[in-house]
């Protein structure tokens, strides 16, 4: 796959079109390693000091770029025994949430996550990641399978936001998402969620209101989307990136906040850089986290997510 590069990584990308061009010549006619071991030197201390002054809105591009991993990458690199479980028992099989059984490291879990898809047949088949109704009763249906048979919940957030069409509000958009969350917040078990790319107002909590609520380094966690709040607040969708600059989306403020419990290092350049890398260190902290609780009755798993929840905005 070609590499995307986002607008404030053109230089980067001049610098990367250089060598490739040195090294076809120098695959011809030689003489060129010097230059080309310099130029691929000066892209590293480009692309590192690029990225460790990322402002809010380019962490929401890193956020949504189009190569980060996404909740079927994390499930093929992190998981083994993998089955997928299908439908809300009601009405159909939403493709934008994905969910079943797993192993970790050789315990069992129930994972579940949003699905954005990698190309234009995909986006469409997983509706680029915007659950509807059916996805979030799925997901209800999930978590009650994993308390019935002791399962920690292992949940992957990656969304815009809930499906706003009119047949997923004719079926009850508003209430399936606040029954998802309700549930998450009445789990007898371990949940974990993790905020891979976006997550976008109530179609990310309806599955991130979890015990421990972990976020990769250059993701963003908001309300609304930094679009969606321009057009409400000026009326005009181009001034996002005013909108994103004062929301307070990104890992540090958010911590600040206490509405996420910790961030999880990314490769140099974002997880899109080195996918196998983001998605270890994904792996490692998830074994850290989940290890922590062990010992703990149900009745403790859920007096310690509701006192975590109560701790946000408190003074």
């Amino acid at each position: 796959m070609a590499t995307h590069y986002l607008d404030f990584e053109k230089p980067i990308a001049d610098l990367e079109a250089k060598i490739e061009e040195l090294s076809a010549l120098s695959e011809t006619s030689g003489g060129f390693d010097a230059e080309i071991a310099g130029l691929r030197k000066k892209a590293e201390q480009l692309r590192k000091k690029t990225y460790s002054g990322l402002d809010p809105w380019m962490k929401t591009q890193v956020a949504r770029h189009p190569q980060r991993p996404h909740f079927v990458d994390y499930v093929e690199s992190l998981f083994t025994d993998w089955n997928e479980l299908h439908g809300d028992r009601q009405f159909g099989d939403d493709q934008a949430i994905l969910g079943g059984l797993a192993r970790f490291r050789g315990r069992p879990v129930v994972i579940m996550g949003h699905e954005k898809g990698h190309d234009t047949a995909t986006r469409i088949t997983h509706n680029f990641g915007m659950a509807r109704p059916e996805g979030y009763r799925k997901a209800v249906r999930l978590m009650d399978m994993a308390e019935q048979f002791g399962l920690p919940v292992l949940s992957f957030i990656d969304t815009a936001g809930a499906y706003p069409g009119l047949g997923a509000e004719e079926r009850g958009q508003a209430e399936a998402i606040a029954r998802s969350t309700e549930r998450c917040l009445t789990l007898g078990v371990p949940s974990i969620a993790t905020i891979t790319g976006e997550g976008g107002s109530g179609g990310a909590i309806a599955i991130a209101a979890a015990s421990r609520v972990l976020m990769l380094e250059h993701s963003i966690y908001s309300v609304i989307s930094p679009e969606g709040a321009a057009g409400i607040l000026w009326r005009d969708g181009a001034r996002a990136r005013d909108a994103a600059m004062a929301m307070k989306i990104t890992g540090p403020d958010l911590m600040g906040l206490k509405i996420v419990d910790r961030l999880i290092d990314e490769p140099v350049g974002g997880a899109h850089a080195d996918r196998d890398a983001a998605m270890a260190n994904v792996g490692d902290v998830l074994a850290e986290e989940l290890k922590a609780f062990e010992g703990l009755s149900a009745q403790q798993i859920k007096t310690r997510r509701a006192d975590r929840f109560y701790a946000i905005g408190a003074l």
